[in-house]
């Protein structure tokens, strides 16, 4: 998998992150008053306190404005693009579809659990599905306001045992306040049992196959999940996937309204075994749209973020 490593991100008691920004200070010359001056006449509000949190190593940028002001940062201190922002592990990924790892969960098991029961899978968090994930194409459409318009998914699965017919799709929506998106079968299967919790944001159903496959055989299937609007349900500038198991390849495409493509994008990675962060610019189309793949990952997330 492509991409720069972050490692663990510590040395000493100061995070990396930190011991570069403060060294990029130093070299600069400036005071943090005068840096936060210089963000401010760029439109980027960041207080000294949190400039000062920063290259101390008491906080680290988290929130999708304070990775973007970081970017800002890197142009002010006349560093390399990335070189602040590398350092720092991927935004907790707050949408976007996809199965998550088992360590931490972005929503509590008593609220999974109980859509589980509905659609007929209470152990799906206690054992492995015999249908193993190949191949995955993820392409997310945002909208001129820039929020998350739809996303269509096409999915391979080869069955580990006989009389596989279907696939249990859990979906998180970055923003519950719009309401759930709307589930479509594109190709190759039909929607089976689907539970909704709209306080959270949460869709549990079943994708249940044309007909089933047996060990060793293959299925394609493709799905869209569309929101209304505008305005279009807030994304935080960033889709991803988590994954529970490998994959052999996931694709994940990003295209913007015409016009409205952002200046930077990146790619990033935390791999759930090790810990190990990864991210690297990635170059838009003539399109209006950008593409990362990743071969062989997982378990762990993948996904893309952009200004």
């Amino acid at each position: 998998m492509a991409g720069s490593t972050a490692g663990d991100g510590h040395e000493g008691g100061r995070t990396a992150f930190a011991t570069q920004l403060r060294a990029a200070i130093a070299t600069s010359g400036l005071s943090l008053d005068r840096i936060q001056a210089r963000l401010r006449a760029r439109g980027v509000v960041v207080s000294v306190t949190a400039l000062s949190y920063w290259q101390s190593g008491k906080r680290q940028p988290e929130r999708q404005s304070s990775l973007s002001a970081v970017r800002t940062l890197e142009e002010i201190l006349d560093v390399p693009a990335g070189a602040l922002l590398g350092l720092l592990p991927p935004p907790r990924p707050r949408g976007g579809a996809g199965k998550r790892p088992a360590e931490p969960m972005a929503f509590p098991r008593e609220v999974l659990q109980p859509l589980l029961d509905k659609v007929g899978a209470s152990d799906a968090l206690e054992h492995q599905h015999p249908l193993k994930l190949v191949g995955l194409h993820d392409r997310c459409e945002i909208a001129a306001d820039g929020g998350q318009r739809a996303v269509t998914a096409r999915a391979v699965f080869q069955a580990a045992a006989d009389g596989q017919d279907r696939w249990l799709l859990v979906y998180t929506q970055d923003d519950p306040a719009a309401g759930p998106p709307e589930l479509h079968a594109v190709r190759n299967c039909r929607v089976g049992r689907a539970e909704v919790d709209e306080a959270h944001g949460l869709i549990v159903a079943e994708l249940l196959f044309d007909q089933p496959i047996d060990r060793g055989e293959t299925h394609l299937i493709e799905y869209t999940l569309t929101n209304s609007g505008p305005p279009y349900p807030e994304c935080r500038n960033t889709h991803y996937r988590e994954f529970r198991r490998p994959v052999r390849e996931y694709l994940l495409e990003v295209r913007f309204a015409p016009g409205t493509a952002p200046a930077r994008c990146w790619q990033y990675s935390r791999n759930g075994a090790t810990g190990t962060l990864g991210r690297r610019p990635l170059k838009l189309d003539g399109g209006d749209g950008v593409h990362a793949v990743a071969l062989d990952f997982g378990p762990g997330v993948f996904g893309i973020d952009w200004d």
